[in-house]
């Protein structure tokens, strides 16, 4: 169970995106509707989504039949202690502010919650405002504490469990979080170790399946020696091929194909792949696997041009619903700026594997084949009229030769 009583002391979890990532694209780190939490509050474009805020919790007194809102408020003051010391950064709301921002911000994710245990959210999965909505709440630094969330929830929604809470949020963010993630009953035993929103995500997306924990504990020595591009791969002989891993990160190397789980890319990957990236940078040891940065850093290798994130898109592994090979291309370049991968690269073993196959002889050969001969249908062309009048002037000096001797 999640009790706030076990958080006396929490440690800042929820603190500004440092200057030397935010500088690569700043807008990927800020809300473009909604704020949440103190450190966004006041900001004269999201001034509108305030009255939204007021408005759900009007509705929520009315549909939950309480007089008033003092007993939501009395529990937010009993949190006010706690939840400030999850805060990084020094706050200048005073006690009333705070408190009044815990309760509106809370009962506003409250609402969203409450819609998904309804199975109200249907609809909105496809809802270009909504999908916006949602990214908000997924950014580093617009983060309420998730004990304030389950507290106030269950103040308001005193016949459900947490179990059924956390599969409420499960579905709240299942459409935009890559694979299948984590199982809903392995993430109910780790709820006391989730911090915020983007944490539940984290920890969604970071489930290792068996294959992925038996390629951890085979994590060899990283040289740094980075892999091909997807072109370079494809000359070497080697296949791509998407596979439904439990999470974005299940990447193998089997019978010289590339196994790689589906990426959807649209208006709101980058900002979603950059807060997950900033949250880990942030609060993951250099020990433990960055699962986020380590996958960016070996998609980052496979891509240097539009021409490898076509052949990524032919063989399923990128969906690009931006419609712009070179902008895909762009963007995943640049999301490994400043990163750090983990000491542990989670992919040494696929690096290493793959390395060994493209420096076989034979496949430097083939790559060197197909590169400077079967890269365009001139190269080829001029190749096939090569062998061809190679032919004809083997054939003529066979006819030449009988000839003589007739």
């Amino acid at each position: 169970m999640l009790k706030s009583s076990s958080l006396a002391s929490p440690k800042p979890c929820i603190c500004k995106v440092p200057n030397y990532l935010r500088q690569v694209n700043e807008k990927a780190y800020e809300p473009q509707l909604i704020s949440i939490g103190p450190y966004h509050r006041g900001k004269h474009h999201l001034k509108a989504m305030e009255e939204r805020k007021i408005g759900f919790l009007q509705q929520l007194v009315e549909e939950t039949m309480v007089m008033n809102a003092s007993k939501y408020v009395m529990k937010m003051r009993e949190l006010e202690t706690q939840a400030r010391k999850c805060y990084e950064q020094p706050l200048c709301l005073d006690s009333d502010e705070f408190v009044k921002m815990l309760l509106l911000d809370g009962c506003f994710i409250v609402q969203l919650i409450r819609l998904c245990l309804k199975k109200d959210l249907v609809n909105y999965y496809t809802n270009g405002y909504f999908l916006a909505l949602i990214q908000d709440i997924l950014l580093v630094e617009n983060q309420l504490p998730f004990f304030v969330i389950w507290e106030l929830f269950s103040v308001i929604e005193t016949g459900v469990n947490q179990g059924m809470f956390i599969e409420a949020v499960f579905d709240m963010f299942f459409h935009r979080v890559p694979g299948k993630g984590r199982p809903k009953h392995d993430l109910i035993s780790v709820t006391s170790e989730i911090k915020h929103l983007l944490d539940f995500t984290y920890h969604h997306c970071c489930h290792p399946s068996s294959s992925e924990m038996e390629a951890l504990n085979e994590t060899r020595n990283f040289d740094m020696n980075f892999i091909r591009c997807a072109l370079e791969l494809q000359e070497s002989g080697i296949k791509f091929e998407t596979i439904e891993g439990y999470s974005m990160f299940d990447i193998r190397f089997e019978n010289n194909t590339l196994l790689i789980p589906k990426l959807n890319v649209d208006d709101y990957t980058e900002s979603f792949l950059r807060n997950l990236i900033a949250f880990e940078q942030l609060f993951v040891a250099d020990r433990d696997v960055k699962h986020a940065s380590d996958y960016m850093m070996l998609m980052d290798s496979l891509i240097d041009s539009p021409k490898d994130v076509e052949i990524l898109c032919q063989h399923g592994i990128i969906n690009n619903m931006l419609g712009d090979d070179k902008a895909v291309a762009a963007m995943i370049n640049s999301l490994g700026i400043y990163v750090c991968h983990s000491h542990n690269f989670y992919y040494s073993g696929v690096f290493e594997d793959v390395n060994k196959h493209c420096s076989k002889r034979w496949n430097i050969w083939m790559a060197n084949l197909k590169h400077n001969y079967f890269n365009s249908p001139w190269s080829l062309i001029s190749l096939m009229a090569a062998i061809l009048l190679l032919l004809l002037t083997v054939l003529q000096t066979v006819l030449s030769v009988l000839s003589y001797y007739q």
